[in-house]
């Protein structure tokens, strides 16, 4: 769609888009009666599936018997990797080294080897326990230092990100500094833990009804393992409870395994592992090793910079190649490095395989250029924020522009941002107060941090940048919608919703919202990269836009007026001097054999990306935003609070600013729980312990912020064509809560009056803290 078109497009359109209508569910999910999978009445004869999984973090497999598992009450089939009947393998990335169930070697402890089908769950979980396997045990490491020590080998090809020379300018710089961080991984931990039931069909058909972000993928899986047809499989995801990137892959394994055992046994098969599988057999976000060397003046301006992001990946590639490539691309936060040299390190270990999670590696990079900025303020003894605004992208034409992907930042709006919120949040003020109060302070100490956001939006495989609606107008006015993306939680069908709403100008309870099938709307890409409103709102206003053409022919002929003269007000239609009610205009075009129904679709613009080269334009725009944040902490214990937090954040034009501003609080909170409280633990035996919410630490209500104060740029427009020159809210958020982080990096800080970099790792967990605290008390 061209400029002019969208433009002309937006000018019609005043209703219901850009306003604060409630989530679409919303009184479903407090009152219990929003149905998940688990809610769904249990078609007769239903049968339960439980996982057999390794107690070794490496070994081969010598023997398996299976005996007393299939003896167990209520067990009607016991099935391993050499039972699927087309390809054991559930590998996101065709890669083929992530097995169903694997049959010869296990690569991580609680690996899925064998699956139990039984009439309950309780027995079919009970049975599991009974396996007797002999393993040869095999070298294994859990963490990065041990894959760095052993030689690991990388599970995919590493990216190198450069421009400039920077070796040669590290040389000739004023200054240099060396450093190292560990950023540390993060549990879903989403309230509706995994789950697929299958039922069989005729002939080679079954369906798949999935919690899952991208059904095409589930689909495609499904298919394989069964040595079937795409067409002969049809997966349906109505919401799920919370994704955030875990079931983007991650659902594969178990809609593959209850399809498998639904057509075996001709018998619909559910798997809903307990918290405590779902935690050990499921990937998580990536934790990171970063090395870096710096150049900069005593002006605080960065001259070059090389890093080196190593990550733990797990016992296969899954989606770290991705992962570990948007580390790199977000390495830059919000700043231009003269001179850069960036490359991934994506090692494996004997651990589950990480996968997707909320901003998908673009928080560990944004969060160790901070770091980057952190070092060189305390190296030059002037404010973070200082440094910050000193480094940020400028403006075309300034000559700081251009990405270490080589890309330009055209649209940055950093510096009023971060302007807008210094004042209203009264930073400067309440700094200098800060350190007033750490000199005359025992125990207590302050910190404050303002830190900005620059997120790119867009998959950077370009063929994910695609998204199909189908859309319905039934006889009597009302509107069937059904697009590619998934509920989540996240309100994504209540701006879809509006979008199509908005196109016809009627009211948004004309429009029913119906669960994602791939039946309807065939290869769909993920709902993640926070791309989901973009891509499914410009393919239903596709839609919306054909029908309502062929709406606008037959009023014009039917009337005799000009095209021009037809226009959608709410609710009803002006055609020349008259108006006619919508619903009436739709039934007189069915009874005129007017098409009523379309198939919208979109892709979006000018992205391209060639990894090799290490150079595109992988980003369609930037999401900018900036938190401001002040946290206390005790420097006896390292126990601390979140004493005030001022977000603003740019979503362009909102489509529904409740929504965003609860994506905000929600994002904001989820980033706080990452660099402050979760923390990933794996014993010597390659056991992860923090398994459960007795060993995991989420970050509750009573963690949030006690001020927490939170407003959208309503100034903001997006400067490309998106639906309504929105921008995306998903995945930028979490990013504000590096803010945090800051801030209580500043507080240990003192400790040493703020002449040294206190260098906390990720979480900043009491314990790191109370360890910084002492280390910088003995310097």
């Amino acid at each position: 769609m061209d400029k002019s078109t969208f433009d002309t497009a937006k000018a019609m359109i005043s209703g219901p888009m850009h306003s604060s209508l409630k989530h679409d569910s919303a009184h479903k999910h407090v009152t219990g009666t929003a149905d998940y999978i688990d809610d769904i009445p249990e078609p007769a004869g239903l049968l339960h599936g439980a996982l057999g999984t390794s107690d070794r973090a490496h070994a081969d497999i010598l023997s398996m018997d299976l005996s007393e598992v299939r003896q167990h009450p209520g067990v009607v089939w016991v099935f391993t990797g050499k039972d699927v009947p087309g390809v054991n393998d559930v590998s996101s990335n065709g890669s083929h080294d992530e097995p169903l169930l694997a049959e010869t070697r296990v690569e991580f402890h609680g690996q899925p080897i064998f699956a139990v089908i039984a009439e309950t769950r309780d027995a079919a979980r009970k049975a599991a326990r009974k396996a007797r396997i002999e393993y040869r045990d095999l070298p294994h490491w859990s963490d990065i230092d041990g894959a760095l020590e052993n030689g690991s080998p990388l599970v995919i090809t590493p990216m190198t990100l450069q421009r400039g020379d920077a070796k040669a300018e590290m040389a000739n710089a004023p200054r240099r500094l060396k450093g190292q961080m560990r950023i540390g991984g993060q549990e879903h931990f989403y309230l509706e833990g995994h789950i697929a039931m299958a039922i069989p069909g005729e002939d080679d058909e079954v369906t798949v009804w999935s919690s899952t972000q991208h059904p095409s993928e589930i689909q495609h899986i499904v298919g394989h393992a069964l040595n079937i047809p795409s067409n002969a499989v049809t997966v349906n995801v109505r919401r799920m409870g919370g994704g955030f990137g875990g079931k983007e892959t991650q659902g594969n394994q178990f809609a593959a395994l209850a399809a498998i055992a639904a057509k075996k046994l001709k018998r619909a098969v559910k798997f809903r592992p307990d918290r405590d599988e779902d935690m050990s057999a499921t990937g998580k976000r990536h934790d990171f090793l970063v090395d870096y060397e710096l150049g900069f003046d005593d002006e605080g301006r960065i001259h070059a910079v090389d890093a080196t992001y190593a990550a733990r990946c797990g016992f296969s590639s899954d989606l770290s190649g991705p992962v570990t490539d948007r580390a790199l691309f977000h390495a830059d936060s919000s700043y231009f490095y003269p001179h850069v040299h960036l490359q991934s390190k994506p090692l494996k270990t004997h651990t589950v395989s990480n996968t997707a999670f909320r901003g998908f590696g673009g928080p560990q990079g944004m969060l160790g250029a901070e770091r980057f900025i952190e070092e060189i303020a305390y190296a030059t003894g002037k404010d973070p924020l200082e440094v910050r605004k000193l480094n940020f992208y400028g403006q075309p034409g300034s000559g700081r522009t251009l990405t270490p992907y080589h890309q330009e930042v055209e649209d940055s709006i950093l510096e009023r941002i971060v302007g807008e919120l210094e004042e209203s949040a009264d930073y400067q003020e309440r700094r200098n107060a800060i350190i007033s109060f750490n000199r005359d302070s025992r125990y207590i100490r302050k910190g404050i941090a303002l830190t900005p956001v620059k997120f790119g939006i867009s998959f950077t495989m370009t063929a994910f940048n695609q998204a199909g609606a189908l859309v319905h107008v039934y006889q009597d006015g009302s509107i069937h919608l059904n697009h590619g993306g998934t509920e989540m939680g996240q309100g994504l069908y209540t701006k879809v919703a509006q979008v199509l709403a908005d196109s016809f100008q009627v009211d948004i309870d004309r429009v029913k919202i119906t669960a994602t099938t791939t039946g309807k709307v065939p290869n769909t890409s993920a709902t993640a990269a926070s791309s989901g409103s973009d891509l499914n709102g410009m393919a239903a206003f596709d839609a919306a836009r054909q029908i309502k053409e062929r709406l606008v022919a037959f009023a014009a002929e039917k009337w005799s007026v000009d095209p021009a003269d037809v226009i959608f007000l709410p609710n009803r239609v002006k055609i020349g001097d008259s108006e006619i009610p919508f619903p009436d205009l739709i039934k007189q075009a069915y009874f005129a054999r007017v098409q009523l129904s379309a198939a919208g679709f979109y892709k979006t613009p000018k992205i391209h990306w060639d990894r090799q080269a290490g150079r595109g334009t992988p980003f369609y725009y930037f999401a900018y935003g900036a938190a401001c944040s002040e946290v206390s902490i005790d420097t006896l214990t390292g126990e601390y609070l979140v004493d005030r937090t001022d977000i603003l954040h740019d979503v362009g034009r909102s489509l529904n600013p409740a929504i965003d501003i609860g994506q905000v609080e929600g994002g904001f909170v989820q980033g706080m729980g990452w660099l402050t409280t979760e923390e990933l633990w794996w014993d010597e035996k390659g056991r992860l312990r923090t398994h459960a919410p007795s060993t995991y630490k989420i970050p509750l209500a009573s963690d949030r912020p006690k001020i927490f104060n939170v407003r959208l740029a309503e100034w903001s427009e997006n400067n490309e064509a998106t639906i309504g020159r929105s921008k995306a809210v998903g995945e930028p958020p979490l990013m504000l809560a590096i803010s945090v982080f800051e801030a209580l990096s500043m507080a240990v800080a003192s400790v040493a009056d703020y002449r040294i970099c206190p260098r906390l790792d990720a979480p900043a967990t009491p314990e790191r803290v109370l360890m910084a605290v002492e280390r910088l008390r003995r310097v």
